[in-house]
């Protein structure tokens, strides 16, 4: 059979957007932070439907009897007064923590429901700000009147993981490589019957994993490199061939840690990790569309 080659072209991303989001459309994230001294996760999962953006943010109770302290913000999209506000936790460790969030300027790519830019929400305790979201620090300094946290303290992303829909091309935003710069990751599949199915997988346009003859590597892994950083990638795409079209989920699992790999070891339960090591896996449920 003659082999196909991949594309990817930016433009195309646009195209590929599914118009009509279902509403389990979500991406969430898990931060290890500080708050009042104590080293807990913060989950924070944006959600979208039709008419309503959503974000809840749950903090890490110190004790599996305690009920998580939770807070939810739910902004519709017609309303430009609920797109900025403040809400406040439950006391934590009998301490206020207070969330402060400015949406009104937001941008969302390809209709998803986490902003990409123009943007800021804030969890202050203390006077100290232990998680921002966005990319308007010094509006969220000002406005919180607080300060940034210190270097010891400073939020680390450890785990992500959001649904993705398109038809053979699906893009996400992702924290590898060295310094926690975001990267655009780029999945594309050919499984035309005109073609042996193949796949690639590329990092700001330049392919690095191709998975030739999927019919028998429908799972598996692979490792390559992000500014000079190991990342492996996992994947099984089996629902993708051997399922009705739109019924199943192509699961892809992005890791990135000093420590020796092993496939059994992952696990969405995160728990506090050791400053010898960086570890981030990135959990991606793609749904191909037809």
């Amino acid at each position: 059979m003659s082999s196909y080659s991949p594309s990817f072209q930016w433009a195309k991303l646009t195209e590929e957007a599914i118009a009509n989001e279902p509403s389990w459309n979500f991406v969430s994230c898990v931060h290890r932070t500080n708050i009042n001294g104590v080293t807990r996760h913060v989950t924070t999962t944006w959600s979208k439907n039709l008419i309503n953006i959503s974000l809840q943010i749950t903090i890490e109770p110190l004790s599996e009897h305690e009920d998580p302290p939770t807070c939810k913000i739910d902004v519709k999209t017609w309303q430009f007064w609920g797109k900025k506000g403040l809400k406040s936790f439950p006391l934590v460790d009998g301490k206020r923590v207070d969330v402060f969030w400015n949406l009104r300027s937001a941008k969302f790519a390809n209709g998803g429901p986490e902003p990409c830019s123009d943007y800021h929400v804030a969890l202050v305790s203390d006077h100290e700000m232990v998680l921002l979201l966005g990319d308007q620090e010094n509006e969220a300094l000002r406005r919180t009147k607080s300060r940034l946290w210190s270097a010891s303290s400073k939020p680390v992303l450890v785990l992500k993981e959001e649904n993705v829909f398109g038809k053979n091309l699906f893009t996400v935003r992702t924290m590898l490589g060295d310094g926690g710069r975001e990267h655009h990751v780029v999945i594309e599949a050919a499984l035309c019957e005109n073609y042996e199915p193949e796949m690639w997988i590329g990092v700001d346009g330049i392919v690095s994993v191709r998975i030739a003859n999927l019919h028998w590597r429908f799972r598996g892994y692979e490792e390559f490199r992000v500014d000079g950083m190991p990342v492996q990638v996992l994947w099984d795409v089996h629902d993708w061939l051997y399922m009705e079209p739109n019924m199943g989920s192509g699961m892809f699992i992005f890791r990135q840690s000093t420590n020796e790999f092993d496939p059994d070891s992952l696990s969405r339960d995160v728990k506090p990790n050791g400053h010898d090591c960086i570890e981030f896996c990135h959990f991606l449920h793609v749904w191909k569309i037809n």
